[in-house]
């Protein structure tokens, strides 16, 4: 073990004094992170916690306590309202909701309201899809929900900021409960899919390219006959590379978490130590891989060229580049079969989908079986020369 120790102390420096292991470990992964999580961001419904999205609410000046009941129903459907002047610079942003401008017989949008003169609003956004669809519920929502209060106000008395704080305290003969009918089975997208795909697929990525053309070049070069003659077991010096890729990996796989939760805001879920057991389990079944590989090739253009070529098609068809869960019946049980999907599904369920460590416990058994197999695989062919 000692041996094993010295050996991969001494190959992990060397790895990380590469700069292509620097720039695919760490500065690409954030990279994918931010471009692949902002394209695909905003195409579900916002989850409880998440920070307000800006709206521009433009003609609202002076506009009267109906303009200030609005408001607080658009921020209670989690909008951060910016109000503007009409003819005030808001063209950078996304959302605007625009108010009419009363006629001249009416002092603000409340009295000509109060009036009966129609107003009518508009919503501009910026992008398509179903995040509009989204925004366009919401919006609507808080108008009609202003609507439907200001139609039973009327009917009954006066009209004031304090007649709808009564009427939100009024006791309601009729109540509707929404509650989850089970897990939930919406698709992750944004960053939630995107930082858990790029991570494990980096992962793989580095380990299948530098890692194992850094010990075919060790073989070329005669660093591992030099191995041979001394006094070190066969298995230490198998072991002693597979801990130096697994500690590489580890760290890779702290960088990504620690940048998701900092940078990127990414809540890893209530099971965070199961979701880094997975993820070491991972780096453990990649590292054994990538011995397994540098064995079987003969050159480091081969090594690289099936590496590349093995990361794309095991995180396209795992689950890694986009969710599985939008693919065809045939490509979900396909990915049940691969590694990626092992380790993509087991963070969907735990990060995404609120499961208890339990459900992830067939994946690590999954990976841990792979990872053994690997590692004797790896042990039986390893060659010095």
């Amino acid at each position: 073990m000692k041996d094993a120790l010295w050996i991969a102390r001494f190959d992990l420096r060397h790895m990380l004094r590469q700069r292509e292991t620097i720039a695919w470990a760490f500065v690409m992964p954030l990279v994918f992170f931010y471009f692949i999580g902002t394209v695909t961001g905003g195409t579900a419904a916002p989850v409880a916690g998440a920070p307000p999205v800006g709206l521009a609410l433009i003609g609202s000046e002076d506009g009267g306590h109906l303009v200030e009941e609005l408001v607080r129903r658009l921020e209670a459907e989690n909008y951060a309202v910016r109000r503007f002047a009409s003819g005030e610079d808001f063209s950078e942003w996304s959302r605007r909701l625009t108010l009419p401008p009363p006629r001249e017989e009416y002092a603000n949008f409340t009295e000509a309201v109060l009036a009966g003169q129609q107003q009518e609003l508009r919503f501009d956004r910026r992008g398509d899809g179903p995040a509009v669809q989204l925004d366009e519920v919401r919006i609507s929502r808080a108008v009609y929900g202003l609507l439907a209060d200001l139609v039973v106000l009327q009917s009954s008395g006066e009209v004031d900021s304090t007649a709808f704080a009564e009427l939100a305290a009024t006791p309601r003969s009729l109540r509707l409960e929404v509650a989850p009918a089970g897990e939930r089975v919406s698709v992750p997208s944004g960053f939630e899919q995107a930082i858990p795909g790029n991570l494990v697929l980096f992962t793989l990525l580095v380990l299948l390219t530098s890692g194992s053309v850094t010990l075919l070049v060790e073989r070329r070069e005669g660093v591992l006959r030099r191995l041979a003659s001394s006094p070190i077991r066969r298995g230490s010096v198998v072991g002693g590379k597979w801990l130096a890729r697994m500690a590489l990996s580890a760290i890779q796989i702290a960088w990504g978490m620690l940048a998701g939760a900092l940078l990127f805001g990414l809540d890893w879920g209530p099971w965070l130590p199961t979701v880094v057991l997975v993820l070491l389990f991972w780096a453990g079944f990649v590292a054994s891989l990538c011995i397994v590989l540098a064995n079987v090739t003969r050159t480091e253009a081969q090594a690289s060229g099936v590496g590349v070529l093995a990361t794309m098609a095991l995180g396209g068809l795992g689950g890694c580049m986009w969710p599985i869960e939008i693919t065809p019946e045939w490509m979900q049980r396909l990915a049940r079969t691969l590694p990626t999907g092992w380790v993509m599904d087991a963070m969907h369920r735990l990060v995404s989908f609120g499961q208890s460590p339990e459900a992830a416990l067939p994946h690590i058994a999954a990976l841990l079986g792979g990872a053994l197999l690997l590692g004797w695989l790896a042990e039986r062919t390893f060659r010095y020369q």
